[in-house]
């Protein structure tokens, strides 16, 4: 499967990480994803996509054009068609916000159908992409959307929040939320009620995601693995926590999940190969 992604330029690049294309034959059929410092748009231009939830209580949903998915606290599972294309928008955790009309907190830990969020939209850009567009081309209509659809003024509080957040990404989710708002001269709860309008979590959960993405990212699976050396420099102290976390968070212990890093090696320049892994 062939990847192609760029940093969006100003103003979206605020807001948005990166923007991708996936193209071609699954690597895997069924991907496992645990929590990342992001919320997602995915339009799908190719066969339906299947969307699991590790809380088996939540039926499965199936989606034939795209979704809005917010920041997610638990693992989910992917599968894709024969064929993958496939256009991808990471957001920051605050920045999907200013795109939509409906209230973050309504995303968390849920994918929902990209006309339930940009009414009449996905048929419009299906269209304007066509059956044999590049993968240059799609990104740049995605983008020129996004465009049209960024707020001219930020919502109240979001600045603050971009602000706050971008402590916890710089710092990998190592300072205390208490040191966040006396720096932001909020009182906790304030600060906590702006993370949920903007993020839908609390600023504690996305410092919680921040550390975890902070160690899985650093895994090496090519060399011997010191488990209780990165979970400290990830700013895990308590080697049960760690242990508990990580398994709710990826569906493995730690020895399962290098394990299953070593038989499927990540591939070189594929970032989605970072974080997801193979379920099948």
């Amino acid at each position: 499967m062939e990847y192609v992604g760029r940093v969006p330029a100003p103003p979206l690049d605020r807001f948005i990480d990166d923007v991708y294309c996936l193209t071609g034959v699954p690597r895997h059929h069924s991907v496992n994803v645990p929590p990342m410092p992001s919320a997602h748009l995915y339009l799908h231009f190719g066969g339906p996509v299947r969307l699991r939830d590790s809380d088996c209580a939540v039926p499965p949903v199936v989606f034939t054009d795209g979704w809005f998915m917010g920041v997610w606290t638990r693992r989910f599972l992917v599968e894709y068609p024969a064929t993958v294309r496939l256009v991808g928008v990471h957001f920051k955790p605050w920045g999907l916000s200013p795109f939509i009309g409906v209230p973050v907190s309504e995303l968390r830990n849920r994918w929902v159908p990209v006309d339930a969020v940009w009414r009449r939209s996905a048929d419009r850009i299906r269209n304007e992409v066509g059956e044999s567009a590049s993968a240059a081309e799609m990104l740049r209509v995605v983008e020129k959307e996004l465009l049209s659809r960024l707020a001219e003024t930020p919502p109240s509080g979001l600045e603050l929040v971009r602000h706050t957040a971008g402590r916890l990404e710089t710092a990998h989710g190592a300072i205390p939320v208490g040191a966040l708002a006396d720096t932001a001269g909020v009182s906790g709860n304030h600060l906590a009620t702006l993370f949920k309008a903007h993020v839908g979590v609390t600023p504690k959960r996305v410092a919680r995601i921040y550390r975890f993405a902070r160690l899985i990212l650093s895994v090496d699976a090519r060399n011997p693995v010191d488990w209780a050396e990165l979970a400290q420099a990830a700013g895990y102290f308590d080697q049960a926590h760690f242990s508990k976390e990580f398994k709710d968070f990826t569906g493995h212990t730690p020895t399962a999940y290098l394990a299953l890093r070593r038989r499927f090696p990540a591939e070189r320049g594929f970032p989605p190969d970072n974080g997801p892994m193979p379920a099948d």
